[in-house]
């Protein structure tokens, strides 16, 4: 299998792209990733069910940025192509849509411009967002795929939580958004607990695979990208209320009303998530 990824790739150490890709079900792993999954899973089972629900969630917030207008995605932390990525989601909706991903693993952006390999409207760019979205915003393929002065959607979806607390993550947000025009929309989900003992296991048990990471925070933490901005709806009708950010299955999910975190208190991992406009 080695050969059907780019050279000098680390096979000793696991990837968060390849871990997810493999509690998704995809083949772009290797077995160090699914050993380390696999200790996960045994601790912390509810890592399986989480990855396809924060999936669908990305799906669903797409959607919905795509159906208010947005036509042009910034892709934070894509992880490796699966079903459904994000420019096909927005393409169905607004067939011009484009969609710059971004991420910092070789195998990643591989994959991603082989799946693009003469397609239109979507591009693959390697760079780290833990070292600033400076280098990201003033790349060429950048300006060559999106235009700035308009609203753009910006996701970081299940990424954040990978960047430690010494690279700021959520002032880069702040910054990030700062950067957009106004109407842009946020696309977010985080890996929280309410468990301070739960959040450190997983941290520290991450930091041990020797796998970049930063760790998994308090909801109340999670919150603070939001600020500043006017989060919209979870409510699939659209109906009148106070818009909050929820666990990820739920968001505008049709048949499951909006929760805060999962019903069953013995879940102690799960995605806070959300979607908020910049006025």
């Amino acid at each position: 299998m080695a050969d059907r990824f780019p050279p000098d790739i680390d096979m000793e150490t696991p990837s968060v792209a390849r871990m997810y890709d493999y509690l998704l079900g995809g083949k772009d792993n290797f077995e160090v990733d699914r050993k380390a999954c696999d200790v996960l899973l045994a601790q912390v089972p509810e890592f399986l069910t989480l990855s396809h629900q924060n999936r669908a969630f990305l799906t669903r917030a797409v959607e919905y940025a795509a159906s208010q207008g947005i036509d042009q995605f910034l892709d934070l932390g894509a992880g490796l192509p699966t079903a459904d990525n994000t420019h096909q989601v927005a393409q169905r909706i607004s067939p011009g849509a484009r969609v710059l991903y971004v991420d910092n693993d070789p195998i990643v952006i591989a994959h991603g411009r082989a799946l693009l390999a003469g397609g239109r409207g979507a591009a693959f760019l390697m760079a780290d967002v833990s070292h600033g979205v400076e280098p990201i915003l003033t790349a060429p393929l950048t300006h060559d795929l999106l235009d700035t002065d308009r609203p753009l959607g910006v996701m970081l979806v299940s990424m954040l939580h990978c960047i430690p607390d010494s690279a700021d993550p959520f002032g880069m947000v702040a910054g990030l958004m700062e950067r957009m025009a106004p109407g842009s929309f946020l696309i977010y989900s985080h890996i929280v607990s309410d468990d301070p003992g739960a959040a450190a296991w997983v941290t520290d048990k991450m930091l041990s695979f020797g796998t970049p990471w930063g760790r998994v925070r308090s909801p109340k933490e999670a919150a603070v990208a939001f600020e500043g901005l006017d989060r919209v709806s979870a409510w699939a009708d659209d109906r009148d209320e106070e818009p909050r950010a929820v666990d990820c299955a739920s968001w505008r999910h049709p048949e499951i009303a909006p929760r805060t975190r999962p019903g069953d208190l013995t879940v102690k991992l799960w995605e806070y998530s959300g979607v908020a406009v910049k006025r």
